[in-house]
């Protein structure tokens, strides 16, 4: 378990609660996922006037926790948090939720759950020897010491397990002899723990230049990897919704769900916004605005006024697609089968299955992950009637789980497709296959305000696909929105007296 939230991350835009009155702006905030609340939240702790508008009919955006009727509850959106994102975990404490902290426990962390092998399912102590073999064949003879090959073993089990398909094709040559030359000279078998199992995370710590040595496309990976892999990862009880149910209560102006956003006129001193209300489109004139809509979902509103750069931005970001898939089940029979926790690779459409904490009076029954999958594979999904969609995993999961198939075993499923999904267009931002510098080219323009139309969202950041993404975003937009001084009206002399000059207007 995280003892203790990392409260060493202070906000930059924090400091000063009290109102600037001479810099008051009055901001509206396009969407109430983690970005646009954290930024509501920060804009008026330094003064200004902030409503926010959600299209959607609840606020949370990626964050979405689903309770059973009288029963668990299970995250569709996200649901771990790893505990160096101290952006993160500055919030989870200043929104009363240190004591919530729990350990998550994640692939790779469960000695007894699956891991699907051409042979069948296995238990996940059992795989680097399973796979050993198979890897030394696909290094064609390599005099590698035992341990480098366990290492390149283990990397590329991991990859199958969290990689999405288009990325899997073509790992097993990404993992080729380079990236092992460097780590046989460093001798991998100080990282064993027992016998056979590699920690990789020990490994990279002690060697980043093996981090850095890979090009962008497998650097991005071996981030992921990490991150996804740690040890250190965190969720909260009674689930992660709590984080955007407290941020919303903290934002004084209103939060208005059903405002869908269908287009946005930027102009030299105010920004336009048109809202589908009901069955008509109106248009409102705001001082500033701050859209954190994701630009899956921007590129197909009507957008004037923004420079070519902007709208090549907005059109090339791409998204990863994300499905879940949950059954309510009426006991958590996996505990007999010797698993606690974490969760099994499954192989075939499926690909992770979790076994989320059970909480609460376990005669309510338990929540089981049946499903996550990105990419490709989440599309597949994703693109399924709902009722086909839970029959098919449940069809399939029942191949290593049969206690499934136990007459009222599951009382409800859920799922949710992200890819699929009218106010997202995707599980979050897909930077694989990109190197360090394009990655930072691409989050700077995202983030590049427009007059006055400014931007969040776990696009704008460094750390894309994650909250802490949202929520550095945020204060950086909040920064720009703060400090942003409006130009001067420009006077033109006119036979009644002075008025402002019209664009393209000079003074005579």
């Amino acid at each position: 378990m995280v003892k203790r939230i990392a409260a060493q991350h202070r906000s930059p835009v924090r400091g000063t609660d009290a109102p600037l009155s001479a810099n008051a702006k009055r901001v509206t905030v396009l969407g109430a996922g983690v970005a646009g609340l954290v930024a509501a939240h920060e804009l008026e702790r330094l003064g200004h006037r902030v409503e926010v508008l959600e299209g959607s009919g609840r606020i949370g955006g990626r964050i979405h926790t689903h309770r059973f009727a009288a029963g668990p509850l299970v995250e569709l959106g996200a649901m771990r948090v790893p505990a160096d994102h101290l952006r993160t975990m500055h919030y989870i404490a200043e929104l009363g939720l240190a004591d919530q902290v729990r350990e998550f426990r994640t692939l790779f962390s469960e000695d007894n759950a699956y891991y699907a092998t051409d042979s069948g399912p296995v238990r996940q102590r059992d795989v680097p020897r399973v796979l050993l073999e198979d890897y030394r064949a696909l290094l064609a003879g390599a005099d590698y010491r035992e341990a480098t090959v366990l290492f390149g073993a283990r990397l590329l089990a991991v990859g199958e397990a969290i990689g999405p398909a288009e990325f899997r094709r073509s790992l097993r040559e990404e993992l080729g002899r380079g990236l092992l030359d460097l780590v046989d000279q460093v001798d991998p078998a100080c990282f064993l723990r027992g016998r056979d199992q590699v920690d990789l995370h020990a490994f990279f710590a002690a060697h980043p230049e093996a981090r850095t040595w890979c090009g962008g496309r497998l650097a991005r990976f071996i981030d992921d990897v990490l991150s996804e892999t740690s040890p250190r990862l965190i969720r909260l009880e009674g689930g992660m919704d709590q984080i955007v149910r407290r941020l919303g209560e903290r934002v004084r102006g209103p939060i208005t769900c059903g405002q869908e956003v269908v287009g946005i006129t930027v102009r030299e001193r105010d920004v336009l916004v048109d809202l589908r209300l009901s069955d008509q489109v109106v248009t409102r004139r705001c001082d500033y605005v701050l859209c954190t809509i994701p630009f899956a979902v921007l590129r197909r509103l009507r957008l004037h006024g923004l420079s070519e750069s902007k709208m090549a931005a907005i059109r090339g970001v791409r998204y990863w697609s994300g499905t879940k898939i949950a059954f309510h089940c009426r006991e958590a029979f996996w505990e007999q089968d010797g698993i606690t926790g974490g969760a099994s690779f499954t192989g075939g459409q499926l690909r992770q299955t979790y076994y989320p904490a059970v909480e609460g009076d376990p005669a309510e029954g338990a929540a089981l992950l049946a499903s996550y999958t990105i990419g490709e594979d989440a599309d597949v999904l994703g693109r399924m009637p709902f009722a086909a969609r839970h029959v098919a995993a449940l069809r399939e999961l029942s191949m290593t789980h049969p206690e499934l198939l136990r007459p009222g075993m599951v009382v409800d499923a859920v799922s949710s497709a992200w890819g699929q999904s009218w106010w997202s267009g995707g599980a979050g931002v897909a930077r694989w296959g990109q190197d360090a510098l394009s990655c930072e080219q691409e989050r700077i323009e995202a983030a590049r305000p427009e007059n006055r139309l400014f931007f969040a969202g776990e696009h704008c950041s460094s750390t894309a696909a994650w909250i802490n993404g949202a929520i550095e975003s945020a204060e950086e937009a909040v920064r720009r929105i703060h400090r942003y001084q409006p130009r001067p009206h420009r006077i033109a002399v006119c036979p009644t007296g002075v008025r402002p000059l019209n664009p393209g207007e000079v003074r005579l």
